[in-house]
This record gives structure tokens, sequence and C-alpha cells, in this order.
């Protein structure tokens, strides 16, 4: 049967189900964290709030680039995401969403998003939207997924790239503020995703993904957790040592990350799938929280 052709196996109907669908290519839970470091990277470069329209078109063109490399995962991961309970009822496993739409889909998203962002912003905020699918999309998934145990901590870096994109909007080019952005989601994004891994670690184990967990145990990966965890403290400390941010930021990313270092110490002296949970958990609201006394103390 041509991969062209949706298979009744768990499909829907009505214009409303099918949009629903493609929707859920785009990953939009994942992609609402992305956004908001997108839009406090450009009231940070801004020093206040950005025009109206930039931010809106910014936040747009940064939606269809995270969810147009969403929609290509969904196309290349289509083989392992069968094996996992969570992603069973994906549209393209489930056969509501054919491979090829999915992939064509993505793509584009991809060059639409490039046209939005460079025409509302700028020829940088466009690369840079485009740069992040690349890496997510060839990098992560397509190379380090499936290969190493290191795959987050390489491929990660993808979802460093939404402060980026707002911040070129802003100004057109990339200052030290903006890397150092960067650089607080790289190496937030390890303990963030073992603390998931350690949830799914039957999921990755099925699909034969080599996880830290899958491949280490959990005990190296509660370890691990805990080490980058102190860096990244250290890490988010940079902005006020480099003088680009001030002491109400440094205040407020010692106290969010002294919550995020004791979540993190008590998963490796008391583990659990609670524990587990709540780490997993709090590392979303402390990078949003993160951002936003960014945007505060820049302002």
């Amino acid at each position: 049967m041509s991969t062209d052709i949706v298979s009744t196996t768990g499909s829907s109907t009505g214009l409303g189900a099918v949009i629903g669908d493609y929707v859920k290519l785009t990953k939009p839970r994942v992609i609402s964290l992305l956004l908001l470091t997108t839009a406090m990277a450009m009231f940070i470069a801004d020093g206040g709030a950005p025009g109206g329209w930039l931010l809106f078109w910014t936040m747009v063109g940064g939606y269809l680039a995270a969810g147009g490399a969403n929609a290509i995962n969904h196309y290349v991961d289509r083989d392992i995401d069968g094996h996992m309970k969570r992603t069973t009822g994906r549209p393209v496993v489930a056969g509501r969403v054919t491979p090829n739409r999915a992939l064509a889909f993505g793509i584009a998203c991809g060059a639409v998003s490039a046209v939005i962002l460079g025409v509302a912003a700028n020829a940088l905020t466009a690369a840079m939207g485009l740069a992040g699918l690349v890496v997510y999309v060839g990098v992560y998934t397509l190379w380090l997924k499936r290969s190493t145990v290191h795959n987050i901590v390489i491929g990660g870096a993808a979802g460093a790239f939404p402060p980026l994109v707002g911040w070129a909007a802003v100004t057109g080019e990339l200052g030290l503020y903006a890397w150092l952005l960067f650089a607080v989601i790289f190496y937030w994004t390890p303990p963030h995703f073992w603390a998931l891994a350690l949830l799914l670690k039957r999921d990755y184990a099925a699909a034969g993904v080599p996880m830290l967990p899958v491949v280490h145990g959990e005990e190296a990966t509660r370890l691990q957790i805990l080490l980058w965890t102190v860096v990244m403290i250290g890490v988010t400390a940079l902005p006020t040592a480099a003088g680009v941010a001030g002491l109400f930021y440094l205040v407020s990313a010692l106290v969010l990350g002294g919550v995020f270092l004791v979540l993190a110490w008590m998963l490796w002296r008391r583990p659990s799938v609670g524990m587990a949970r709540a780490t997993f958990h709090y590392s979303l609201l402390y990078l949003a929280l993160l951002f936003v006394a960014m945007a505060i103390d820049a302002a």
C-alpha cells in the first residue's frame, strides 16, 4: 500500500480532526516553552517591550520553525514511536497522517518560517530559525538519538536556538548575552531531559534508543542529573559575572537554582518515580521563571 494512502485504522474524520492532527505534528506543548524563551530574549535585548508586530511575527515564525522540525521528527521516528507507549497515538504512527505528508508539512513549515522571519525581522533571524531546525533534525534525530548515550547532551543544543532567534530579531546581531542565553539552555537540557528519561526508561529500552538510564542505569543517571545541575547553576551566574545582567537576576537565578539542586539531590539520595516526576516538572517551571527574571532585570 502506498504511504500516501491513510490507513482506516485509528482514522478520524472531519476537517477539525484533520487540522488537529497536523497541529499535533508540531508538538505545541513542547513549543510553548521555546516560544517563551524567544519572547523573553526579545524583551531582554530591547531592555523593555519590543514592537508588537515584530514580537507577533517572530512568535509565528519561531513556532513554524520548531513545528516543522517536530513534524519531520514524526516522519523520521515513525518506526520507533510504535514501540513506545506515550507515542503510539501520534498521527503518523496511528495512520491518520501519511509519512510523506508529515514530511512535506514539516519542510513547508520550515520554509514559511524562514520567509516570515526574514521579512518581519532580518536574515540572521531566519538563519537562526533554520539552524535550530537543522540541528534538531539532522544532528539529534537522524544522527545522535539512536547512536550514542550523549544524544541529548549534544543534540539538545537545538532547543537553545530560540533565544538567538529572539535576540537577532531585535538587534540584528548576536552579542555576548545572546550566547549566554544559549549556554543556559544548553546546560539545562541534560538534567531536564534525563529526569524525563528516568520516567520513560522502559519506552526507550523497548524502542532501542540509547538514553542514559537505558545504557548506564538509573543510579548513574541520577548522579549525572545532580552534577549537571551544579554546572548549570554556575552557568546561570555568568550573565551577572559578565556585567550584562544585574543583581535582581543573580538572586533570582540562585534561588531558582537552589530549588533545582535540592530536588536533584533528593532524587539522587532517595530515588523514586515521584521525585523524578517532580524534578522534571520543576525543570520546566525553572527555565520559564529564569528567563522572566532576566527580562525583568533588563527592564
